[in-house]
């Protein structure tokens, strides 16, 4: 009778402890749904984030596993933390795998047709697609044959980077508008299979819970940089308290969280058509694009932050009180260009290029000026090519830009930067005391 009884308690604890996992995996995911009800951008997006939140943060030992698949899960869990730390720092590898899960979430909890992800963006009506809906579209497939190259080709194709006269003859801004996008997207008609509708909705969940919100396809691409926050009304004009006739007059004007602007070729483009929507979603993009290597802590106190991002882009973030309003700069270098004929290929070249040369080879102390984004940093990494290999290198900056030791893996280099505790001068004082041949200052600002 008491074996009976035992056996019996025992069915019982393992009937509960099966009941109790399949609740602790059903809250995890969530059975498919054909709810039209939850087929919006913001219901997904918090599916993702419950999701993804639990699969790093719930105990493997809750659930019952052999030895060998909890180290498998535990290994994964791993990969997907790593992955969600690295994709806000600019590592492309980090953003598609993090993308791929987010896609394998959403087709085990939705029914993922055409008609379903016309409910999340009006594919199937281009007059209803906003013209931030028709760019996406227009740099995904562009993207699909030029890679990280789509925007340059879209540019150039219709000349986006023309300088425009307004009605008094009189320059304007380089602009985009939303005018021109709808013209191009009008032109291109292009033309999406459902995985391509997939992608896109994946992107657009991705860029707001943990990329850059609309410029995290830009930042991505190669140009020579973005930025956010640098124009428009600042929080300070359209926060405080204002008469009615003022008040009216402000909302007719842009704010700072509808900046966006595109740095290529030595011009600043204004993307009028893009916005972020909000000054909450600015200061989130402000707050997450700087911390690689988590370089300390922007507050009030400390208001500007200088660094670099995985792929070797420099950002600078700039919060109030010490700036008007919350902004960020984004600027990449070419790696791959950087040679002098790639650089200086105007008639009569082959004259800069060999006074450069000369200069290089002969151990000339040589100073790089310019505007900002001329170019002077691209130049350099060019020159160091023409410095007899049998000199150590040593180079002081203020962030790591120039990447010498990723363009000649193979040379004497050690470069060296600015922190909050040791300044540039003492960073070159350290640099006498090794066995430097060539001092290559990156950035003289003091």
């Amino acid at each position: 009778m008491t074996a009976m009884l035992n056996a019996f308690i025992l069915i019982a604890l393992l009937l509960l402890s099966i009941f109790f996992l399949y609740l602790r995996l059903s809250r995890r995911l969530p059975e498919r749904t054909d709810d039209t009800s939850v087929y919006t951008l913001e219901a997904m997006t918090t599916f993702v984030k419950a999701t993804l939140h639990e699969l790093t943060s719930s105990n493997l030992a809750d659930f019952g596993l052999s030895e060998e698949e909890y180290r498998r899960r535990k290994s994964k869990r791993a990969e997907l933390k790593k992955a969600l730390r690295g994709c806000t720092s600019g590592d492309l590898r980090d953003k598609e795998y993090v993308k791929e899960i987010i896609a394998d979430l959403l087709a085990q909890r939705y029914e993922l047709d055409d008609a379903h992800l016309n409910l999340l963006l009006p594919f199937h009506q281009p007059e209803s697609l906003s013209a931030q809906d028709q760019f996406d579209i227009l740099l995904y497939t562009y993207k699909k044959e030029a890679g990280l190259h789509a925007l340059d080709r879209l540019v150039q194709t219709y000349e986006w980077d023309r300088q425009r006269r307004n009605e008094e003859g009189q320059l304007e801004t380089y602009r985009i508008t939303a005018e021109d996008i709808r013209n191009v997207f009008a032109h291109e008609a292009p033309c999406l299979t459902t995985d391509d509708k997939l992608q896109l909705v994946v992107q657009r969940i991705y860029q707001h819970y943990k990329g850059f919100s609309v410029v995290d396809e830009l930042r991505d691409m190669r140009v020579d940089g973005v930025s956010g926050g640098v124009s428009g009304l600042p929080p300070l004009m359209w926060e405080g308290e204002w008469s009615l006739e003022e008040d009216a007059q402000l909302q007719s004007l842009p704010r700072s969280h509808d900046s966006v602007w595109l740095f290529y070729k030595g011009k600043s483009i204004h993307l009028s058509f893009l916005s972020f929507g909000s000054e909450q979603e600015l200061r989130r993009v402000c707050q997450i694009i700087y911390k690689h290597n988590f370089p300390g802590q922007l507050s009030e106190a400390n208001g500007f932050k200088v660094n670099e991002m995985a792929d070797g882009s420099r950002v600078v973030v700039l919060r109030p009180r010490f700036s008007e309003s919350w902004a960020f700069f984004v600027r990449k270098f070419d790696v791959q260009s950087a040679t002098l004929e790639q650089l200086i290929q105007d008639e009569g070249a082959e004259l800069p290029i060999g006074l450069i040369r000369y200069l290089v080879s002969g151990a000339r102390i040589t100073a790089i000026t310019g505007a900002q984004g001329s170019g002077k940093t691209t130049l350099l990494m060019a020159m160091v090519r023409h410095i007899p290999e049998v000199l150590p290198i040593r180079v002081q900056e203020m962030s790591f830009e120039l990447q010498l030791r990723k363009i000649y893996p193979e040379r004497n280099i050690v470069s060296l930067r600015e922190t909050e505790t040791i300044s540039g001068q003492q960073g070159l004082d350290i640099q006498k005391k090794t066995d430097g041949s060539v001092n290559i200052l990156g950035e003289v600002a003091t």
